[in-house]
């Protein structure tokens, strides 16, 4: 079986890319061609794609892949708060692209394969302090999000318009080792390990009110591999928990884990005017498709970000 990872050396893409080949795919991993010169890992080939550019998105779809996992995107709320438009062009359009050349591919003959997009359960927006369900409307409230479910519609649209056998997975918040620092669980750690090895006696924290649920991207991407099998063409699926925390008793959890107790102060610059008070997501239809559970605890899933740190 072979796969295309679209985003292949992004921080969950590094880790879809270790699983399928664990599990025997021949993988091809798509990249920035400035990016070209990192190392693939053992196993995988990367080879350039620019969403952004649609002539570079039909000659990396010119293979015969058995399943495309499309990870490229504009991940960051602040970067996409800051271009907009670069994050559509990114997130949306990017997919668009991608849709069509899976399109013009099973027009020609040349290959068929499941598309598996990745979205986020931002793209609920703000509502009842409730699990969301894949029933519930879409509102969402940042650039990021909006962007991400126009890249849902466009895949969805492929779909109903030409038989692209479309999967969307709305994964919810998760960590792990790689994770780059500017997300809120590395961020932490580093601000903790910091403290404690200056003896720092306080951190900078933006809002600590909202509740998440932190699963480990390990079993985020188990999820993904499981719907490539058992995923129903057309169907939407939420990659949750269902268990929330808030983001002060996460802070207050790494803290101990770190053996540090400094105090907080809020940095303005740390605050997001688009923070959702309460995003948790329902999962039962992934469960009931797949059979998947989550087997991390949160306490494994922070500890193992704060050992990655500690290399």
């Amino acid at each position: 079986m072979k796969a295309l990872v679209t985003g292949a050396d992004g921080f969950v893409g590094t880790w879809v890319v270790r699983r399928l080949l664990a599990d025997g795919w021949e993988v091809t991993g798509g990249v920035q061609p400035a990016r070209l010169g990192r190392d693939a890992g053992a196993g995988a080939e990367w080879v350039p794609l620019e969403v952004t550019d649609a002539d570079s998105v039909r000659r990396c779809m010119a293979r015969p892949f058995d399943a495309v996992i499309h990870l490229a995107a504009v991940a960051s709320v602040s970067d996409a708060a800051g271009d907009p438009g670069q994050a559509w062009e990114v997130n949306a359009a990017g997919t668009a692209r991608l849709v069509e050349a899976i399109v013009a591919a099973k027009r020609a003959g040349t290959a068929d394969p499941l598309l598996l997009v990745v979205s986020t359960g931002e793209v609920y927006g703000r509502g009842d302090a409730t699990p969301r369900r894949e029933t519930d409307p879409a509102a969402p409230c940042s650039s990021y999000a909006a962007s991400k479910l126009g890249a849902e519609v466009a895949a969805l649209e492929g779909w109903r318009r030409a038989g692209v056998r479309t999967v969307v997975v709305r994964a919810f918040p998760h960590t792990g080792p790689g994770q780059d620092p500017r997300f809120v669980v590395p961020a932490f750690v580093q601000r903790l390990r910091q403290a404690k090895r200056t003896a720092t006696a306080t951190i900078k924290v933006g809002n600590l009110a909202p509740v998440r649920e932190f699963l480990h991207v390990a079993d985020v991407v188990d999820a993904y591999v499981r719907l490539l099998a058992s995923g129903e063409a057309g169907e939407v699926y939420n990659v949750a928990s269902g268990r929330g925390v808030s983001v002060a008793e996460l802070l207050d959890r790494l803290a101990k884990l770190v053996g540090v107790c400094p105090k907080r102060e809020v940095d303005p610059a740390l605050v997001r005017a688009t923070d959702i008070p309460y995003l948790i997501g329902d999962a039962a239809k992934l469960r009931a498709c797949t059979g998947w559970a989550p087997r991390h605890s949160l306490e494994e899933t922070l500890q193992d970000v704060i050992d990655a740190q500690a290399d």
